[in-house]
């Protein structure tokens, strides 16, 4: 299994998205080894995206690790108690970042459940182990710490263990709960493997074309 290394993210960020689904998200913290296979994405990209957090080119602290290359964590709260990871896409100087929304548990997932304080005795519990960005959070305990995390060199990392996802394979849809983004509600820029029982949403997903 190979690491995955800047010149994977330093791409078109839609291109980078897609290429996410299927690989492996890794925390090796002080309480063990957790791991899951990235099943849904959703794409921000940069001033003109009206979802994003550098809309309008707003370049702050809280931002600032967007404007970096490609390859590096930004992690922020929302509602006060939820994180959301997200992998920072692109050269330097263009804030543009993949939120990773849902993972299929792989490794671990006896300490996601405790995470999680979820039953792990009961198997359709698990399925929402790290499902929304807020359970993935807290499932793979990535906190506000892990902000600005190189990911190609840290004890959070991902993987490539070898497994393509069909390009046919792969669902497209509107981003979720950005109702206040104006047209920016609607760009296609969530995708997800088809028929995964670990994605948080999958009504009204679009099968992606050939074409693209």
């Amino acid at each position: 299994m190979n690491r995955l290394q800047p010149d994977f993210y330093q791409r078109d960020t839609l291109l980078v998205a897609r290429e996410l689904l299927g690989k492996l998200l890794v925390h090796e913290s002080s309480e063990g080894v957790t791991a899951g296979r990235i099943v849904e994405v959703e794409a921000y990209i940069g001033p003109a995206d009206r979802a994003s957090h550098a809309y309008k080119d707003l370049r702050s602290s809280r931002t600032e690790i967007q404007y970096g290359p490609g390859g590096f964590s930004y992690v922020y709260q929302i509602y006060g108690m939820y994180y959301c990871f997200n992998i920072v896409t692109q050269i330097a100087g263009r804030p543009e970042v993949v939120l990773v929304r849902a993972l299929e548990p792989v490794d671990g997932l006896g300490l996601m459940a405790s995470r999680r304080k979820i039953d792990d005795s009961k198997p359709y519990r698990l399925s929402k182990l790290a499902t929304g960005p807020g359970r993935l959070c807290q499932a793979m305990a990535i906190t506000r710490k892990h902000y600005g995390n190189d990911l190609c060199a840290g004890c959070l990392y991902l993987l490539d263990d070898g497994m393509k996802i069909d390009i046919h394979a792969i669902l497209t849809t509107p981003r979720i709960n950005i109702d206040y983004a104006g047209e920016a509600r609607d760009y296609p820029w969530r995708f997800i493997i088809a028929n995964n029982t670990f994605v948080s949403k999958a009504a009204g997903a679009k099968r992606r074309s050939a074409e693209g």
